[in-house]
């Protein structure tokens, strides 16, 4: 197990919402998950499963933490992914050895000179069902492709046993280096995502055209300045993104790049759509069906944008792409930040104590909204642009089936 102070300093920082922003909460994730399974100590048997069993006792403990920030859930499945790549990986090239190994022996032995066709098959049924969703043409080819396995062939003696065991120590530490190796470029694509997604910037946003957004985002920031510094002058309609009012900080940094932003409420975003090009907004998380976690406000710039026929553009990182769906019972959409944020407490108190008035006054603040997939025209990642309706089979990529759920919740009576 990594240092356990670590890990608790971590699952603190996420419970106190310390940790700004779903770039720095998935790289801070990916590299505590490096920690783990560096510090593991593989077994001769059953790498793969003992690495992940590994993963999923820290990830349902940093998860739980901020059920909300689903980018730490995202981080762990892409992790639990990796693994069980890099196992196949290992497995095919054992398997390819196996066969080379099995044509320099007797040419009289029939059985071990059927294995190199029988291996193929073996190798390319069982990536085509660790990396491809199930389908009834992968279900029919597999049912065709076992009963060509042949029997594993027994142990010859003591020297053979022998072998067998340092060659599965070797490949036991040879998956954890290339896991590692592989969550060392996890971390490297999630740091440079806002480069990569704002190099596309010049193909999306044209001379002398108008961008309306909401809120303050990284990403959008470094997409508008790109397309500056590719010499396209356009204007930038900010909305404020109340009640945080982050828009006044973007419009302040947009002004100091030369950009020429104008600042309105977000009550004025339907007013304002009829004279925009497009919509360019960040997102908090993107779910498997297309649809997006925002920040709040931004659905009703979707609706206005729809009305209106202007294309709305999602900007997110691959490690924002969540495989779950929002009907997901295991899935918290939102979360209600401090009241605080709407009024001063000093002027209310005497009306939120409902013990000494008639009447008490709640204070409702969430921080997210849901935008369906039938409001995005477009999702730009790091990978490029897509379609929502791509955007399911893009997820399935990234992650593997029996890791959408790390750890199931309780339900109602256990």
């Amino acid at each position: 197990m990594p240092d356990v102070q670590a890990l608790n300093e971590f699952v603190n920082l996420l419970k106190k919402r310390k940790i700004e922003g779903s770039q720095a909460t998935a790289k801070l994730t990916a590299e505590l998950l490096r920690s783990v399974i560096s510090h593991q100590r593989v077994p001769h048997t059953n790498q793969a499963t003992y690495l992940i069993n590994a993963v999923r006792a820290v990830g349902e403990q940093i998860i739980d933490a901020n059920p909300i920030e689903l980018s730490v859930g995202n981080i762990v499945r892409r992790v639990l992914h990796i693994i069980r790549e890099e196992d196949l990986s290992l497995v095919t090239d054992a398997m390819a050895g196996f066969g080379m190994s099995a044509t320099s022996d007797d040419e009289d032995d029939v059985e071990r000179d059927d294995h190199p066709a029988l291996s193929a098959v073996v190798v390319a049924a069982a990536a085509r069902s660790t990396l491809r969703p199930p389908s009834l043409q992968t279900l029919l080819e597999d049912v065709t492709d076992s009963a060509a396995i042949p029997p594993t062939p027994s142990s010859t003696g003591d020297s053979d046993g022998k072998s067998r065991s340092v060659e599965k120590g070797t490949r036991g530490r040879k998956l954890k280096h290339d896991v590692i190796e592989a969550v060392n470029e996890l971390i490297q694509d999630i740091t440079s995502c806002h480069e990569q997604i704002a190099e596309q910037a010049v193909e999306h946003i044209h001379q002398n055209e108008v961008i309306l957004t909401l809120g303050s985002s990284k990403t959008v920031f470094e997409f508008l300045c790109a397309a500056k510094e590719k010499k396209r002058s356009f204007k930038v309609v900010v909305a404020e993104g109340a009640p945080r009012y982050r828009g006044h900080l973007l419009a302040k940094e947009l002004a100091a790049r030369g950009l020429q932003s104008t600042v309105i409420a977000d009550s004025a975003c339907f007013a304002m759509i009829s004279r925009v090009n497009m919509v360019i907004v960040g997102a908090h998380a993107v779910m498997a069906n297309g649809g997006v976690i925002a920040p709040i406000g931004l659905h009703m710039v979707a609706l206005a944008a729809h009305r209106h026929a202007v294309p709305f553009v999602v900007l997110a990182g691959s490690h924002k792409l969540c495989p779950l769906y929002p009907h997901n019972p295991h899935v918290l959409l939102n979360e209600l930040r401090s009241p605080s944020e709407l009024l001063d407490f000093g002027e209310f108190s005497d009306l939120m104590d409902s013990a000494t008035s008639l009447g008490s006054l709640h204070v409702v603040n969430p921080a997210f909204d849901y935008v369906p997939p039938n409001l995005v025209s477009l999702f730009i990642t790091d990978t490029g642009g897509h379609n929502p309706s791509y955007m399911y089979r893009l997820i399935a990529d990234y992650y593997s089936a029996d890791d959408l759920v790390v750890k199931q919740r309780p339900t109602a009576g256990n």
